[in-house]
């Protein structure tokens, strides 16, 4: 990420970038930015913020990116982070100097709503009429100079893909800044006056100041208006002069829900009337064309179904050989640093299997982030993400949710951590956050070693491999058979979400900039990191110190004794001695002492306590000490079981799914206490258990970390908690209702 150089001591300069989504406000941003950003959030949200610094008129000029809006009513976050931002109501940030406003230059009128009410605070402003080669091809005529005289305000034509009128932007913002211009506001007629009059008496003296007249005018037109929070105890009075004010809106005639954008256009239509001309008869244009296609009912479906398909297998495929050599990269780097520090086993461990091991945990996932980003911005820049939540909204609107929805879902199927950092492109903030929290319910690609270990020791050599194949297919569905009532229950009863339209503009179709996508790839990746990463690496540090103390020396050397003891070998007196003597008796000796020191250290570790304190719990499931262990080390990735067990069973760490002694040793598993002593622990009814809790289960640090960077510590622990419990409900089922029936 660009490190922006030190702002001169002088006030800074800033400068708002607003528009509509889809105006091509962001390529303007970073046309005039270039290198020199920053990616942060607004103080107190997770909304991206990303400013730029511009060098005009000899000082530090802050450009500020703002999120795109269709007006400031407020009714989703980003649009009230406009209204706070524009007003100076966000912490640790001023109102801005100067606005300049995106303006798609083939949809003049609409766009121009949002500038008119903007132009009601009195900022200076500057219009930017984008992709003015769209109009060309639609033979739509902007007199531009006329409309610079009627507004009152410097207008430059662009087309933002092509860089062209960058020049001329940075021109217009000097201008503006020499010599400040404000474009002409609306005159509200008579009524609208009297209401908001009636509106300012009523707010508490001491907190009119915090109020102004656009803000009134929020309270007054928006059915539920944001700034009301800002009133706190004076709330519940307001609300009483709220449907007074409204009131006299409709003696006169007004509907106070649709006065505001009435009176706006018809303002706005004198305003521009002339200034534009259209063709006669519309022309069936090259994305009306494609759309034929593309939004068709069954057609459209079946490219949107490849297209997803295309996604899913890039990021779980190609994503492969990247993270193989990241993991490949740990692997060289442990094998290196850990015998510099052989001196000192426990700094050793802490270097080898905490620090590097945890900075490996994070870094395997950029890979996927990278990749699955990468086609997310490419879909947007074409315009097909629009046309892809069209054809999906059906589907999830009945449980709350809508069509942006399903890129975040689908790509949870790879890595929750990107399907969860995806879902910033769901505007309404009650359907993203039951995305996300409903995301990690998607069957993950870390859920795949503890299928393939389960389902080829007991299920394969029983049933063949085409049950094997079948049960492999199945467990990708049991998340989602869990994720979709899940998401019902939340919109319904938790976030309440009110059912509303599902309001899209369509874009037209765009030539997209690799230069655009390969830096938004770069700050997703590097956002990642930063805010995610910092909590991976704390987890896996805190794990490793469970799984490592403590760690007395005297466990190893009776461990040592009794091994020798028992092996026949020549006794010494001294731990050095006897590891020579067996490493000149028999080399595999020594590696078996080695892997039954690790287990013996494992077991009596905190977390091997922890294990067998907290095995009664899960012992309804049919889960012994060990398997609870590896539930619990497997907290940081769930793939990190496989590893765990391999050392409970003294194979070591270095086992994968597909070893075949661990398969064995796994299935030749049997109760060593309790009244089930001597049975194996692996039955059936157990194995299905495990298989349907890490399905379920939210083992997964990463995911948790960048839950409570996306929505919060609370609904991270509330996810946890949630999924934690259905997994565990799912296992007993599994176990108490198999050993019923077989």
């Amino acid at each position: 990420m660009a490190i922006l150089p030190p702002l001169a001591s002088e006030k800074i300069v800033r400068i708002a970038l607003i528009g509509n989504p889809n105006t091509g406000k962001t390529t303007i941003f970073n046309n005039l930015t270039g290198l020199r950003q920053r990616v942060g959030n607004y103080p107190g949200v997770t909304v991206a913020k990303k400013s730029g610094l511009l060098k005009l008129r000899g000082g530090n000029i802050e450009l500020i990116d703002l999120p795109g809006a269709y007006s400031l009513s407020a009714a989703s976050l980003d649009e009230r982070i406009v209204v706070d931002s524009l007003c100076g109501r966000m912490a640790s940030m001023e109102a801005p100097d100067v606005v300049a406003c995106v303006i798609d230059a083939s949809n003049l009128l609409r766009n121009l709503f949002l500038a008119s009410q903007v132009a009601e605070l009195g900022i200076p402003m500057i219009l930017i009429l984008n992709q003015c080669d769209v109009a060309r091809r639609k033979d739509i005529q902007i007199n531009d100079k006329l409309l610079s005289a009627r507004l009152g305000i410097p207008v430059v034509r662009a087309v933002a893909t092509r860089q062209e009128g960058t020049e001329e932007i940075l021109t217009a913002i000097d201008s503006v800044l020499g010599r400040p211009r404000r474009m002409k506001a609306i005159e509200w007629p008579g009524p609208v006056k009297e209401a908001t009059e009636l509106l300012q008496q009523a707010i508490d003296p001491d907190r009119r100041e915090n109020i102004n007249d656009t803000e009134i005018h929020r309270i007054l037109f928006d059915a539920d208006s944001a700034v009301l929070e800002r009133l706190e105890n004076d709330t519940e009075e307001v609300r009483l002069h709220i449907g007074q004010a409204r009131g006299l809106l409709f003696k006169a005639g007004y509907n106070p829900m649709a006065a505001e954008p009435l009176l706006q256009y018809e303002h706005l239509g004198r305003l521009i009337e002339g200034v534009v001309t259209h063709p006669g008869t519309a022309k069936t244009t090259r994305t009306e064309s494609i759309d034929q296609l593309m939004v068709h009912r069954g057609w459209g479906l079946a490219i949107f179904i490849g297209m997803m398909y295309l996604v899913f297998l890039s990021v779980y495929t190609w994503a492969s050989p990247f993270m193989d050599a990241i993991q490949n990269g740990i692997g060289w780097l442990q094998g290196n640093v850990g015998p510099l520090f052989a001196a000192t086993p426990m700094l050793q461990s802490l270097m080898v299997d905490g620090v590097i091991e945890g900075v490996g945990a994070f870094l395997g996932f950029l890979p996927q982030i990278m990749i699955l980003f990468f086609f997310i911005a490419l879909l947007e820049d074409t315009g097909y993400m629009a046309r892809a939540a069209f054809l999906m909204d059906k589907m999830f609107s009945w449980c709350g949710l809508n069509g942006k929805s399903f890129v975040p879902l689908l790509s949870s199927y790879a890595c929750a951590v990107p399907g969860i950092m995806a879902t910033r492109t769901i505007e309404d903030p009650k359907a993203r956050l039951a995305t996300i929290l409903i995301a990690p319910f998607m069957s993950c690609s870390a859920r795949l070693p503890v299928y393939v270990l389960l389902i080829g020791a007991f299920i394969e050599p029983v049933y063949g491999s085409f049950y094997a194949g079948l049960a492999l297919f199945f467990m990708h569905f049991v998340g989602l058979a869990v994720a979709i009532p899940t998401a019902f229950i939340l919109n319904r009863f938790l976030l309440k979400t009110r059912p509303q339209p599902f309001l899209l503009e369509l874009p037209a179709y765009r030539v997209p900039r690799l230069r655009d996508i390969a830096w938004r790839m770069y700050q997703s990746g590097a956002e990642f990191v930063r805010r995610a990463g910092t909590i991976i690496f704390a987890i896996t540090i805190i794990v490793w110190a469970l799984l490592y103390f403590p760690r007395p020396a005297s466990v190893e050397e009776e461990i040592r004794q009794n091994f020798i003891q028992h092996q026949g070998v020549v006794h010494n007196t001294t731990p050095e001695a006897i590891q020579t003597r067996l490493a000149e008796e028999n080399s595999n000796l020594a590696d078996e002492l080695e892997r039954l020191v690790d287990s013996t250290y494992l077991e009596q570790s905190f977390m091997g306590r922890i294990g067998k304190t907290l095995q009664p719990l899960f012992a309804p499931a049919g889960f012994d000490w060990k398997i609870t262990v590896g539930v619990l080390a497997s907290f940081p990735a769930r793939e990190v079981v496989i590893s765990t067990l391999g050392v409970i069973y003294s194979l070591g760490g270095d086992v994968d799914e597909e070893t075949g002694d661990l398969r064995q040793a796994v299935a030749n598993a049997k109760w060593s206490r309790g009244d089930r002593v001597g049975t194996p622990v692996y039955i059936m009814p157990v194995v299905v258990g495990i298989l349907v809790f890490f399905a379920l289960c939210s083992q997964c640090g990463a995911t948790l970390a960048i839950i409570t960077k996306e929505a919060g510590f609370r609904w991270a622990a509330l996810s946890f908690t949630f999924m934690t419990s259905m997994a565990w409900l799912g296992a007993v089922l599994c176990y108490q209702i198999g050993i019923r029936l077989f």
